[in-house]
């Protein structure tokens, strides 16, 4: 005997379905630079680094600009767990439901089928553990994951694209967003993990002529968000990468636990367009014996390429951490390293502008441009922050 039987239907509600999932994430994609700001005004002014909607705990910005080198860095290995994570129950509302009813697990899993950019790997990185001035420096680092980036970062920027309508600047109401509420200080580095990424001011610095800084301009990069699975949409300086081991074989955690060496990598791939990969899977990479790093070192050791740290801070909206580095170069070292600059790269492409002939330059280093990037484009609060900060210290970085 057969039966007319059938399954009922599943009843997806609508704010969990894929495709208003999708609305949202194209819509936060669409409005990062307002909601930024947005999410800028429910912490205290005196937070924000430099008038910009980064935010940074006292210390976290020394009052001059520190050399690089003397920056330490501290290893912890295993790092403990937190608190908060991204299976946080708090984030069922941004949840998608797949066809069975069930949930994505994380935000990560939403985004890798339903969103996917050309970069995406849950590579390991150096998790950021604790801060300390009051002399030089001390960054204290243990082992994490780039996916705490998008399962925490990116979903609680999610919750609020979500959350807050178009119309209005203020932002929403505590109470919609639960997992930032769940978080509560976005600078507190036991609270959730962070993982750093590691923003770099490439200055290039021209013939002497007072005063100094007439003399100079800068790379600027817009982050395609076809591309990128943070920031995209938005201007940023150039280059930025999470601070972590070129490949996850274990040999590297060691060999690339430096500042500098992550900066020069960075350098490479974003604006000479090279590739990833260094071989570093079956070898840790011989720095001493790359050219472009080798150039760099004679360079820096010379006084034509000066590293500079001015701090580090969080992003209101999604709570990614950038360390905030400048390097200033000599012209005649810059033109000779990058020669090959790559108007475009995995992340996007280059910004310059056009000295009349047809040719694109940097953007020149100057009040009126630091002035519009800072408050009129859309720019990534630790690029605009990283602006600020290096035109208040002009002097000192170019001098």
């Amino acid at each position: 005997m057969t039966s007319d039987h059938t399954e009922p239907a599943r009843h997806t509600p609508p704010g969990r379905t894929r495709d208003h999932w999708c609305s949202v994430r194209q819509d936060l994609n669409r409005r990062r630079s307002a909601l930024t700001a947005r999410a800028a005004r429910a912490f205290p002014a005196h937070l924000r680094v430099a008038g910009t909607p980064l935010l940074a705990r006292p210390g976290w910005i020394p009052d001059r600009p520190v050399p690089l080198e003397r920056v330490r860095l501290v290893w912890t290995g295993d790092s403990p767990t937190a608190p908060v994570d991204g299976h946080s129950a708090a984030l069922d509302p941004i949840r998608p439901l797949r066809d069975d009813g069930t949930p994505y697990a994380t935000y990560a899993e939403a985004v890798r089928e339903l969103a996917r950019p050309r970069l995406f790997e849950n590579r390991v990185c150096y998790r950021l553990l604790g801060v300390s001035g009051g002399g030089p420096p001390t960054l204290t680092f243990g082992r994490g994951h780039y996916f705490d980036v998008i399962d925490i970062c990116e979903a609680a920027a999610h919750e609020f694209a979500a959350a807050a309508p178009p119309e209005g600047e203020q932002p929403p109401d505590r109470a919609r967003t639960p997992f930032r509420a769940l978080i509560g200080d976005p600078t507190d580095l036991a609270r959730r993990p962070v993982l750093a990424a590691i923003a770099t001011l490439v200055l290039r610095h021209g013939p002497g002529r007072a005063p100094a800084h007439r003399d100079a301009e800068f790379v600027l990069h817009w982050r395609d968000p076809a591309k990128v699975a943070t920031g995209g949409g938005l201007y940023q300086v150039t280059p930025v990468g999470m601070f972590q081991p070129s490949h996850d074989a274990p040999w590297n955690e060691a060999n690339d636990f430096d500042l500098w060496r992550a900066v020069v990598r960075e350098l490479s791939e974003e604006l000479l367009g090279t590739d990833e990969d260094y071989g570093s899977d079956t070898a840790p990479i011989d720095y001493d014996g790359w050219p472009f790093h080798r150039a760099l070192g004679e360079a820096r050791a010379s006084g034509a390429a000066r590293a500079h740290w001015l701090g580090l801070g969080v992003d209101p909206l999604t709570f990614v951490t950038d360390l905030l580095t400048v390097l200033v170069l000599d012209a005649e070292v810059f033109d000779e390293l990058f020669r090959e600059l790559a108007a475009t790269n995995d992340e996007g492409r280059l910004v310059g502008v056009e000295d009349g002939t047809g040719r694109s330059l940097g953007i020149p280093f100057r009040a009126d441009h630091i002035e519009r990037l800072t408050t009129t484009h859309p720019m990534q609060p630790a690029g605009a922050a990283l602006l600020a900060l290096a035109w208040q210290h002009r002097d000192a970085l170019l001098d």
